[in-house]
C-alpha cells in the first residue's frame, strides 16, 4: 500500500468524466497502526480526481505533445459528484481538433453554458488531469485530429511576452605586465534592447580602452547595430528596420542599412526544419512502417490500408539513404531504399524560402556607400529538386544568380551561376561568371561523411557585391583598386611587431590604413579565382577512433602563389583516458605560414560528480617552438556553479616556463571570472562579469548572460528556490529569477527545485511550459501559498489521536494537510494565530469535525522554522466542506 497524495494534489488518472463511485484503488488499513482502527473515512483517495468546480490555468498535452497552457473552466455534474473539465470551441481550436459531425447536438452545445465533456465530442477520446503538476493530458484518434508535423506547437500559443527593456553585458579587464611596462586592456560588450507588443528595438556596442606605462590611454566606442524587428507569422518571416545583416542563403551576407524581410526557419517545427525528403509508399493493410538510417531506426508509424506519406522526418545531418520497411498485419514484409544526401540549398518538398532587403550597404571600410537591394528564393519541387535565384543590385552593379540542387543516390549536389556586372571609375566595365558546386555524401559502408566539398571557379571579369563596391570606393579615393598590396613583415629583431609598433605603424606594414578608431582599412583588393573546401570525417570502426580533415586552397587573379591551409587530425579513447593527434598550416595574421603538430590527453581524476579532469597538451610549431602544457580543471557547489582551473607549461626559443590559475562563479545575478599567471620575465591578471538585467513591471531583475529570449519566471515568497534550467540560478527576495536561451517558437520548459524554498511557501506546480516568440521577454507565474510551518500533534476531546485521513482546514474553510498516524499533521501556509477545523467521515459516513486554536511567535528564529505543537481539538457541527481542495 503506497501513501495517498495529500487530497489537493489528487491526480486524476483515471478519465476525468469518471464518478467517484468508480475506484481504482483500495487501501489496507490493516497496515495502519492500531490495525486501522481509528482511521477516518479514506476512501475518498481510491477514486478519480476530485477537484472543485471553478477555472484551473493548466499545461494542456495532446497526445503527449505540448499544446498550450491555457484556463479550463471545471464544473460538477451534480451536487456530490467530482468536477470534470469541460470542453469548449477554443479549447478545441487550440488543440487543432476537429469534433465528429455525427454528434451535432453535442457539438451545438459548445456554444451554451453547458458542460460538455470530451467523450460527447469525439469517440474514444480519453482525458486526464493531474492537479499536482497542473497537467491536462489528451488523448485523440488520429482520425478526428488535423494532421500536423512532429513538433508542431500551435502559432496560437506563441507568447509575445510582456514589455520590458534588457541589457547584456560582457566586461573583461586584461592586465599585463613585462620589463617593467604594463599595459591594461579593458572591453565591455553591450546588448540593450526594449520590447513593445511584438516589436522588438535591438542595440549591440562595444567600448574599449587600452593604457600602458609608457601611452596615453585610448578609449573607442563602436556601434555593431542598431534596428527595429518584429515576427510576421502568417508569413513564417521577420521584419528588420535598420542595421543588420542580410541572409547568406544564397548570396555572400552582408552588412545592411534598410529594410530586410526574410524567412525565419525558426517558425517552422523542428520536424520540417532543414531537409529531409518526404516518403510515399503503399500499405495493404494496417501495416508498421519504420525507417532507417545508417543502421538506427529513426521513425515508426502505422499507417492505414493505401496510400501513405512521411513528410515530418527530423533532418540528420547531411544524410544517409532512407530504408523505409513496412510490415504488413499478416507479417509481409516488403522496403525500399529513398536516397538522402543533404547540401544547405537543399529544402523539403514544397517549403519556400525567401529573402528580400533594401537599403545602404554597411561596411566601416568604405567612404562611400552606396544604396543595394537584394532577393532570393529557394524552393523544393520535390524529394530530388530545389530550385533557387536571386538579384542583387548597387551603384555601378548587378548580379544574377541562378541554380539546383539535387538529392541523388551518389549524394547531394547542388550548382549555380552568378552572372555579375560591375563598373570600375577609371578602370572600365567588369563582366564575368562565378561557377559554385557543392557536394555532400555518407557512406554508411565505410562510416565516412564527406560533410562538404565546394567548389568556385570564377572568370577574370568576375566581381562580387562587395568586391565591386570596395574597388569603387578606391577608384573615388584614387587608390589603386584592383591592386593587392600584401606584407610578410612578422617580426623585428626577432620579436613580433605586435609588441613594438603602434597600430598606425601595424597598418601601414600590414598594407592598410588606419582610421584612428582602431580599424585597420584594408588597402588593395584580393580578387578570388578559385576556392576548395573540404570537410572529411572517417570513423575507424568501434574502437578505432575517429580521422577528420579539413582543408581549403584559394587562388587569386590578381596575386601569385596558392593560399593553402588545412587540418588533419585523430581522436580515440583507451578506457577513460581520451586522446588526440592533429597537425594544421594556418596563414598568420600579418603574413606567413604557422605549421602545428600537437597531441592532447584528458583524464578524470575520480568517479565522483566534483572530480577534476587533467589535460596535458604537447605543442610544436614553426613560431614557438615546442610547448609543454598541463592543466587541471573541476567544478565545485551542490549544482556546479563554481569552476576553476590551474596551469603549467614551458616552452621553448625562450618562453620558459609559466603558471596560472584561473576561478569562476555563477551566481543568481551575474557571472564572474577571474584568473593570474606568471611567466619568464611577465605577469598577467585578469577580471570579468557578464549579465542581463530586465526592467519590467514587477521591477528590476538580475541574472546570468540571457541571449536573445528570456523567461522571467515570478514565483512570490519563492526566495531561494532553484532553477533548474542554469546553473547557480535561484529566485531572488523580490520573487524574480530570469532564465536564459530559451528556444523561441518550441516548447520550453522551465523548472523550480522546491530545496531551498523557505519553510511556509509552497508552489501550486514546479514546472511550466511556454513557446516565446525569437527575442520575446515571457513571465512565467508559479502560483505560491505562503505562511507558517506547523507541526500539530491532535488529539480528540477523549485524548484519542485524531483519525488517521482527517482533513486540517483553515478559517476561510481552505485545505492545509491530512492527518497522519499517531495523529501528526504538517501544515503549511498557516497565518501565525487563529483557529483551525479537523473533519473526517467515519465508515458509515457519518460527519464528525472538531476545532482548535493555535498561536506562533511572532519574530524570532521559529518564524520560519517548523513549530511543533500539541493541542486538544474539541467537538463541534461537522460542516459540510470540500472534500478536496480547489487551486
Amino acid at each position: 500500500m503506497g501513501c495517498p497524495r495529500p487530497a489537493w494534489a489528487a491526480a486524476a488518472d483515471a478519465p476525468a468524466d469518471a464518478s467517484a463511485e468508480g475506484g481504482f484503488a483500495n487501501f489496507d488499513r490493516s497496515m495502519l497502526a492500531g490495525a486501522g482502527r481509528a482511521t477516518a473515512d479514506v476512501s475518498r483517495f481510491e477514486h478519480g480526481n476530485p477537484v472543485l468546480p471553478g477555472i484551473y490555468n493548466l499545461d494542456v498535452y495532446l497526445n503527449n505533445n505540448w499544446v498550450g497552457r491555457m484556463d479550463v473552466r471545471f464544473a460538477a455534474p451534480s451536487a456530490d459528484a467530482n468536477a470534470v473539465p469541460c470542453i469548449s470551441t477554443q479549447l478545441l481550436d487550440r488543440m487543432g481538433i476537429a469534433p465528429a459531425k455525427a454528434d451535432a447536438a453535442a457539438a451545438a452545445r459548445l456554444s451554451s453554458p453547458a458542460c460538455v465533456g470530451l467523450g460527447d465530442l469525439i469517440p474514444g477520446a480519453k482525458l486526464s488531469v493531474d492537479m499536482s503538476s497542473l497537467r491536462m493530458d489528451v488523448s485523440i484518434p488520429q482520425a478526428y485530429m488535423n494532421q500536423r508535423p512532429r513538433g508542431w506547437v500551435n502559432p496560437a500559443s506563441w507568447d509575445a511576452g510582456v514589455p520590458a527593456f534588457l541589457l547584456n553585458y560582457n566586461f573583461n579587464s586584461y592586465r599585463t605586465t613585462s620589463g617593467g611596462q604594463s599595459q591594461t586592456s579593458t572591453y565591455l560588450g553591450l546588448r540593450a534592447g526594449f520590447n513593445i507588443g511584438l516589436w522588438q528595438f535591438r542595440q549591440d556596442s562595444t567600448v574599449t580602452q587600452e593604457s600602458g606605462s609608457h601611452q596615453p590611454s585610448q578609449r573607442h566606442w563602436h556601434n555593431i547595430d542598431a534596428y527595429v524587428q518584429r515576427a510576421l507569422p502568417g508569413l513564417g518571416a521577420m521584419l528588420s528596420l535598420g542595421d543588420s545583416f542580410t541572409d547568406g542563403a544564397v548570396f555572400d551576407s552582408y552588412g545592411l542599412r534598410g529594410v530586410q524581410l526574410a524567412t525565419d526557419d525558426r517558425m517552422l517545427p523542428q520536424s520540417l526544419r532543414g531537409y529531409a525528403p518526404v516518403v510515399h509508399g503503399v500499405a495493404n493493410t494496417n501495416a508498421k512502417v519504420t525507417v532507417t538510417q545508417n543502421g538506427v531506426q529513426i521513425y515508426q508509424t502505422t499507417v492505414a490500408p493505401g496510400p501513405f506519406v512521411i513528410d515530418d522526418l527530423y533532418p540528420t545531418g547531411y544524410g544517409g539513404d532512407l530504408v523505409v520497411n513496412v510490415t504488413e498485419a499478416d507479417g509481409r514484409q516488403h522496403s525500399f531504399t529513398v536516397p538522402y544526401a543533404s547540401v544547405a540549398q537543399l529544402m523539403r518538398p514544397g517549403v519556400t524560402r525567401f529573402d528580400v532587403a533594401a537599403g545602404q550597404l554597411r561596411d566601416v571600410t568604405l567612404q562611400s556607400r552606396p544604396n543595394v537591394i537584394q532577393a532570393a528564393v529557394q524552393h523544393g519541387f520535390g524529394n530530388r529538386i530545389t530550385g533557387y535565384a536571386g538579384m542583387q543590385g548597387s551603384e555601378g552593379y548587378a548580379a544574377v544568380l541562378v541554380g539546383g540542387a539535387l538529392n541523388t543516390r551518389f549524394g547531394a549536389l547542388a550548382l549555380d551561376v552568378t552572372q555579375a556586372h560591375a563598373n570600375i571609375p577609371g578602370y572600365g566595365t567588369y563582366n564575368g561568371q562565378s561557377y559554385r558546386v557543392s557536394y555532400s555524401k555518407i557512406i554508411p559502408e565505410t562510416d565516412t561523411s564527406l560533410s562538404v566539398a565546394a567548389d568556385r571557379y570564377s572568370t577574370s571579369g568576375f566581381l562580387s557585391l562587395g568586391d565591386a563596391e570596395t574597388a569603387r570606393d578606391y577608384a573615388k579615393r584614387g587608390m589603386n583598386a584592383l591592386q593587392y598590396q600584401p606584407s610578410s613583415v612578422q617580426t623585428i629583431d626577432g620579436l613580433p611587431v605586435q609588441s613594438l609598433l603602434t597600430r598606425a605603424q601595424l597598418a601601414a606594414l600590414s598594407g592598410t590604413t588606419y582610421n584612428g578608431n582602431g580599424i585597420y582599412v584594408a588597402r588593395g583588393l584580393l580578387q578570388q579565382r578559385n576556392r576548395f573546401t573540404l570537410t572529411l570525417n572517417q570513423q575507424l570502426g568501434r574502437s578505432g577512433g575517429s580521422l577528420y580533415a579539413n582543408a581549403s586552397i584559394n587562388d587569386y587573379w590578381n596575386h601569385s602563389g596558392t593560399d593553402s591551409q588545412f587540418q588533419v587530425g585523430y581522436n580515440n579513447h583507451f578506457r577513460r583516458l581520451a586522446y588526440g593527434f592533429s597537425v594544421s598550416r594556418g596563414r598568420m595574421a600579418m603574413g606567413g605560414y604557422d605549421n602545428q603538430v600537437s597531441f592532447n590527453a584528458s583524464l578524470p581524476l575520480g568517479d565522483t560528480p566534483h572530480a577534476p579532469s587533467i589535460t596535458f597538451n604537447l605543442n610544436h610549431d614553426t613560431s614557438s617552438g615546442n610547448q609543454e602544457q598541463a592543466t587541471l580543471n573541476g567544478t565545485l557547489g551542490q549544482w556546479n556553479q563554481f569552476t576553476y582551473g590551474a596551469t603549467a607549461s614551458h616552452g621553448g626559443n625562450g618562453t620558459g616556463n609559466a603558471y596560472g590559475v584561473n576561478a569562476g562563479y555563477n551566481s543568481p545575478y551575474a557571472t564572474f571570472n577571474a584568473s593570474v599567471g606568471n611567466g619568464d620575465g611577465y605577469s598577467q591578471a585578469s577580471v570579468g562579469a557578464s549579465g542581463a538585467v530586465v526592467a519590467h513591471q514587477g521591477g528590476v531583475t538580475f541574472g546570468q548572460p540571457t541571449g536573445d529570449t528570456v523567461a522571467i519566471v515570478h514565483a512570490p515568497g519563492a526566495a531561494g528556490a532553484h532553477i533548474l534550467n542554469a546553473p547557480g540560478l535561484s529566485v531572488d527576495r523580490a520573487g524574480y529569477a530570469l532564465v536564459p536561451y530559451l528556444t523561441p517558437y518550441q516548447r520550453d520548459t522551465v523548472q523550480i527545485d522546491p530545496q531551498g524554498l523557505p519553510l511556509g511557501v509552497q508552489l501550486d506546480a514546479t514546472s511550466a511550459d511556454v513557446a516565446p516568440y525569437a527575442g520575446a521577454v515571457v513571465m512565467v507565474n508559479f502560483k505560491s501559498k505562503s505562511g507558517r510551518a506547523l507541526i500539530a500533534r491532535v488529539r480528540t476531546a477523549n485524548g484519542a489521536p485524531a483519525p488517521f485521513g482527517a482533513q486540517v482546514f483553515d478559517a476561510s474553510n481552505q485545505p492545509l494537510g491530512v492527518v497522519g498516524q499517531g495523529g501528526m499533521a504538517l501544515l503549511r501556509g498557516v497565518a501565525a494565530a487563529g483557529k483551525l477545523s479537523v473533519q473526517w467521515d467515519d465508515e458509515q459516513g457519518a460527519a464528525h469535525a472538531c476545532a482548535f486554536a493555535y498561536k506562533l511567535p511572532q519574530s524570532g528564529r521559529h518564524a520560519q522554522a517548523y513549530r511543533q505543537i500539541q493541542v486538544t481539538c474539541m467537538a463541534e457541527d461537522a460542516p459540510r466542506s470540500p472534500k478536496e481542495g480547489g487551486t
